[in-house]
């Protein structure tokens, strides 16, 4: 049984082909001279269809912009259309919901500490003022006192 098998396998390893032997091989020996015609004519065939899809792609896309011009559509207007809607889906993202929600509750604290620093200074000049105004007050008292003597 195994001599019957190993008369299936082949003794020597299968080889890679790779696309540039392909590339350059000569089927055209193997191909009869009316399949090369045939060929022939079907390259000339799909280069006259390519050439004719692309002159139809440029009429449409000169129409295209003839169109947008007429309903007032330029480039500015695409691209602010364009980052209009995209920043419309940047804050319907959950990310950016979570960091708005986290910088402005980081905002409604740095604002509440800067209210108690403000009124912390406010009552500081307060107290300084005060003071002041009774030391003049003294002073303007103990002044005449003085020169009386």
């Amino acid at each position: 049984m195994e001599t019957q098998a190993q008369g299936l396998l082949e003794s020597e390893p299968l080889q890679g082909v790779d696309d540039d032997s392909v590339a350059s091989a000569d089927f055209s020996s193997m191909l009869s001279e009316e399949e090369k015609e045939e060929l022939k004519a079907e390259l000339v065939q799909l280069e006259d269809e390519i050439t004719t899809l692309r002159q139809v792609l440029s009429a449409k896309e000169r129409h295209l912009v003839e169109i947008k011009q007429k309903l007032g559509m330029n480039l500015m207007n695409e691209l602010k259309q364009n980052f209009s809607k995209s920043w419309h889906d940047m804050q319907t993202t959950t990310a950016y919901k979570k960091t708005h929600e986290t910088l402005s509750h980081a905002g409604q604290k740095a604002t509440a500490a800067f209210s108690n620093v403000g009124t912390a200074i406010s009552k500081k000049f307060g107290d300084m003022r005060s003071h002041s105004i009774g030391y003049s007050i003294r002073h303007s008292i103990s002044m005449p006192a003085m020169r009386r003597k």
